[in-house]
């Protein structure tokens, strides 16, 4: 469903490699707690957690198409196409 390839938004980017339907969970992040921030590093109820699978290279935007729930699942905000980046508004 998705795939890690070069963005242009930066660095690595994660792409929708087959048509995902609004709503749609697209999975649970895989995490491990940390005390150190780093470029993979989500804030979920004042935690700081390392994103250790491929949705790492969500990127964000101020437009985006997928959301972190509390529960770290990533939902697809909209449709989204095949080879559109997959995106969303740190908060």
């Amino acid at each position: 469903m998705v795939k890690v390839k070069a963005s242009k938004i930066h660095g690595k980017g994660l792409f929708c490699t087959e048509k995902i339907q609004k709503h749609t969970v697209l999975g649970k992040c895989e995490v491990t707690d940390t005390q150190e921030l780093n470029d993979y590093t989500l804030w979920v109820d004042n935690k700081m957690f390392d994103v250790t699978c491929d949705f790492k290279f969500i990127n964000h935007s101020l437009e985006p198409n997928v959301v972190y729930y509390d529960d770290l699942t990533v939902v697809a905000l909209k449709d989204i196409d095949p080879g559109e980046e997959l995106t969303h508004q740190y908060e």
